[in-house]
């Protein structure tokens, strides 16, 4: 018995470090969310590159907890409820990841941007967007941490208003190419920069969906609230 409890508490340790890993690699890849946006809008070069070369970073944390995870399971066999949470670290920070990849690619098409006429509002509104995704980041690693199936599903439900942004986003940068056909290359962009942004709410919600799993141990029934669709640009 007493060994039984040793067992678990080294798994309990073990797990609070993998964990703390993941809450790093959160801040990190929200940190780059905001810059991105910050970026874009100003036209900040330096910045840009600063976010592209922090993206290593990002990648080798998560090559860290994947590690970390694997050893944690190979010594200490986890039952099925902590198997589960473990799991659900090597699912989290491979979303990090992902999104982290997307805030990359923001500040390199900012970059391209830069060379460009700007477009009238734009980088406003991209900012907007982002910021209600950064947010949604924010809760959903502090559900996480909180094991707040609460927060998740809020979290699960603000996704509709990315789409929403995204779709009045891509109706506007139709109408700017439609009226000049100069503006085409900048609007493709800033397209693929707003389907980036609209991407990292779904991982935020990905996100969110672990842990309503982690605390009921099932994953929600109904499908999530999507925005109606739009038609993608070539190469969306």
């Amino acid at each position: 018995m007493n060994n039984e409890r040793h067992i678990l508490s080294a798994f309990d340790r073990d797990l609070e470090t993998v964990q703390a890993l993941v809450v790093k690699m959160g801040g990190m890849v929200e940190s780059a969310i905001h810059d991105a946006a910050i970026a874009l809008e100003t036209r900040d070069g330096e910045l840009a590159d600063d976010i592209r070369r922090r993206d290593k970073a990002v990648d080798a944390l998560e090559h860290q907890i994947n590690e970390e995870a694997a050893r944690l399971i190979a010594l200490r066999a986890p039952r099925a409820t902590d198997l589960r949470m473990v799991l659900s670290v090597i699912k989290i920070s491979h979303i990090l990841e992902r999104v982290g990849d997307y805030a990359k690619n923001i500040a390199k098409r900012s970059d391209v941007l830069a060379e460009m006429p700007a477009i009238e509002g734009a980088g406003m509104a991209l900012r907007r967007m982002s910021a209600t995704v950064e947010a949604m980041m924010k809760d959903a690693l502090d559900s996480y941490i909180q094991r707040d199936a609460a927060l998740a599903a809020d979290v699960r439900k603000r996704d509709l208003e990315v789409d929403q942004m995204y779709n009045a986003l891509f109706r506007e940068f139709l109408t700017h190419m439609m009226e000049d056909p100069r503006n085409i290359t900048a609007c493709m962009h800033l397209h693929f920069i707003a389907k980036n942004i609209e991407r990292m709410g779904d991982h935020a919600t990905g996100i969110a969906e672990q842990v309503i799993y982690l605390a009921t141990g099932e994953l929600p029934d109904e499908p999530r609230p999507k925005g109606e669709s739009v038609p993608r640009m070539e190469g969306a």
